[in-house]
């Protein structure tokens, strides 16, 4: 029998410690190493910080020191589960690529990076076969459901006039960094100040989905533009996370529109917040292509994005390991498959 998947996680939040459990859940991973910055989790055990029985495979101490764990030889995989934007796991992502790690990270702006940062995707892609790993970024949205689905179904296509894509969501599963990018709890006017200022961010994604959209079919959008409004609870609503009474700010409505020409070829509407069952709201996922044939898809509810972000994440390990060197997105990757088996018998 082949040796264990070694696995490291980087962040210990709500996504990273979904994370970390679902690895373990899985056969033949085994997690070596875990880096958070939180004083209550540093110094643990694993299996203490996620709540789970002691063994083997989750005894690693939780370490704020990532020199610690990210070094040669140490483990087959980095998952980096610590923010949104590039620019910022950037740092983690080359020290990881550096140790010989293959690297998968719930980054928002990974998903399509060459989206905002062409030049750093170029360095990771360098730095990525220059250690012969690969590098993904990926979740539910974008990297899935807005993209990646949208784009698959015009493998049925003969023609394809304008694409649709609407995500009504959840947000109660995420932690603080979320809540704070979608500005929930503000006022409606420090909302409004905050899309001014870019302290308030909402949705980052849809530049990335569009940038999918622009590779995936060839093409070059001339005019993307996206907007942003608050969502104003008339009814207080709350999560383990944050609390907001009527008035207060409980999500991010968030449209984005990329033409082709004179005609908006793409059009995304993403209106998240906490706890929209409270204000009689249903969740659900969309895609609606106009085109030869017409094509309409609905997913109610919505795919859950906390489990739905950790999954992909965690059955997208043996696909990148298996690739060849560089940054990849999930064009690049064979179809997200759920790991059943052994995770072993999947990697070459």
């Amino acid at each position: 029998m082949k040796n264990k998947i070694r696995v490291v996680v980087w962040g210990l939040g709500s996504m990273g410690s979904g994370i970390a459990k679902m690895v373990l859940s899985k056969k033949g991973f085994t997690i070596v190493g875990a880096i958070d910055m939180d004083p209550n989790k540093v110094g643990k055990k694993l299996y203490e910080v996620l709540g789970v029985k002691a063994n083997e495979d989750n005894s690693c101490t939780v370490t704020r020191n990532s020199m610690d764990v990210i070094k040669k030889s140490f483990a087959d995989v980095c998952l980096i589960a610590t923010a949104s934007f590039t620019k910022v796991v950037f740092p983690l992502i080359k020290m990881a690529a550096e140790a010989g790690m293959d690297i998968v990270t719930t980054a928002e702006e990974m998903s399509y990076p060459r989206a905002m940062d062409p030049k750093l995707s170029d360095d990771m892609d360098r730095i990525a076969k220059e250690n012969k790993i690969s590098i993904l970024g990926t979740g539910v949205n974008p990297g899935f459901i807005m993209d990646l689905v949208a784009i698959m179904l015009t493998g049925v296509s003969d023609t394809v006039d304008s694409i649709k894509a609407t995500r009504v969501n959840d947000l109660a599963c995420f932690g603080k960094a979320v809540m704070v990018e979608q500005g929930i709890g503000l006022k409606p006017e420090e909302f409004i100040q905050g899309v001014k200022d870019n302290t308030v961010d909402g949705h980052v994604g849809f530049l990335q989905s569009f940038g999918m959209f622009e590779e995936a079919f060839n093409i070059k959008f001339n005019n993307i533009r996206q907007e942003k409004s608050p969502i104003v609870t008339t009814v207080p609503r709350s999560t383990d996370i944050v609390s907001v009474e009527a008035g207060e700010v409980a999500g991010c409505s968030q449209l984005g529109y990329a033409s082709l020409g004179d005609k908006v070829f793409a059009t995304m509407e993403h209106p998240q917040q906490i706890r929209p069952e409270l204000e009689n709201v249903d969740t659900g996922d969309y895609i609606t292509i106009k085109g030869v044939p017409n094509l309409n898809l609905q997913i109610k509810p919505e795919i859950p994005g906390g489990i739905a972000t950790i999954a992909i994440c965690v059955n997208m390990i043996p696909l990148v390991m298996n690739s060849e060197p560089g940054l990849k997105t999930m064009l690049d990757l064979p179809v997200p498959r759920a790991i059943i088996g052994d995770v072993r018998d999947l990697v070459k």
